[in-house]
């Protein structure tokens, strides 16, 4: 679609205005207590899981990227390389020890996700992440679409057989991943997507059949950097709000293609963010649904859960209130130094 047809396209869409002229959390919380939104659809990335003691990927100096690179790979990525891996399987392994599933516990937003669902409001969770700690929390498979797989199930790499998964953590948990190559004729791992694979067929099934059906997207705790997970965002109606919970803004349009959030454009009539940690961002939201005290009860069944954090009524409000629109939220920039000036 070209740009002018796209522009024409969304001013008309902009003109039934899903959010009314208020792109605010506000906004978008008083239409879930009327009801409007029915088939949400959350979008997770590796920030959903940063308090339950799990590295992000791509921050520099805690991500697990740079922790990669001090070991000596190449390039961080390599880790997740299947042309690496086969003669490097160590660094993944390793991994693979630390990350396996009941290492950690869930966080409140993963409990968040949850909560939707038992109020009826979910249709569909993809996550980036690799830990399943969406479905340790309690959200059914069924609602769960791993873009990049997990720790659910394992192959071998040089014949495509199943390995049962228990079999393998036992032994990548002792280091002993010899065992199991010789056993099975190769290199075995969990279903883990790596950079040269093809994403798992569900995953194309679910996005082509859920996301048309979205009337409110959900983004939480990710960088939105790599494709086709990040085109998620684009999948939705024109009349489909879009909430962003993350520490920085993500996603934002492409001026040759007019994709991607428009929190900066004149037009913009649906793409909403609270910025900060995504346990921050659902509490205030969960606050001002009158939902905490359910979050909390559903966190009390595992020990060992991270807190919700204390947000103080300050930040709460501009978290809801705060206008997305040109202008409303960056601050004019002195030319000489290049600071804030407001």
């Amino acid at each position: 679609m070209g740009n002018v047809q796209r522009a024409a396209h969304l001013s008309e869409s902009a003109a039934l205005k899903p959010l009314g002229l208020d792109c605010t959390a506000e906004a978008i919380a008083r239409r879930i207590e009327e009801g409007t939104f029915q088939n949400i659809v959350v979008l997770a990335g590796a920030g959903l899981s940063v308090s339950a003691g799990i590295p992000d990927f791509r921050s520099e100096g805690t991500g697990l990227f740079s922790k990669f690179r001090e070991m000596g790979l190449p390039r961080p990525e390599d880790v997740f390389d299947i042309r690496y891996f086969p003669e490097h399987p160590e660094p993944f392994y390793e991994l693979c020890k630390d990350m396996w599933p009941g290492n950690y516990q869930p966080t409140p937003s993963h409990y968040f996700i949850r909560l939707l669902h038992e109020k009826g409001l979910l249709l569909r969770c993809f996550t980036q992440n690799i830990d399943s700690l969406e479905t340790l929390a309690g959200l059914p498979k069924s609602k769960v679409v791993a873009a990049h797989g997990n720790f659910d199930s394992a192959s071998c790499i040089s014949t495509g057989e199943s390995i049962p998964i228990e079999e393998v953590k036992e032994h990548l948990t002792k280091g002993d991943w010899q065992t199991l190559r010789e056993k099975y004729g190769g290199l075995v791992k969990p279903d883990i997507v790596f950079y040269g694979e093809s994403l798992p067929r569900h995953f194309s099934v679910r996005a082509t059949q859920d996301m048309p059906k979205a009337d409110l997207v959900i983004v939480m705790g990710t960088s939105l950097k790599v494709q086709p997970f990040s085109g998620l965002v684009d999948a939705v109606s024109d009349l489909c709000p879009r909430l962003l919970i993350n520490r920085e803004l993500v996603g934002e349009r492409d001026s040759v293609d007019e994709v991607g959030f428009r929190f900066d454009a004149e037009d913009n009539y649906r793409d909403v963010a609270m910025l900060g940690d995504c346990d921050a961002g659902i509490r205030v939201l969960c606050d001002r649904l009158g939902w905490t005290d359910e979050l909390k009860s559903m966190m009390d069944e595992r020990d060992g859960v991270p807190p919700l954090p204390h947000v103080s009524a300050e930040t709460s409000a501009q978290l809801m209130t705060r206008q997305w629109s040109v202008g409303a939220y960056r601050p004019a920039r002195d030319p000489e130094d290049g600071e804030p000036t407001n």
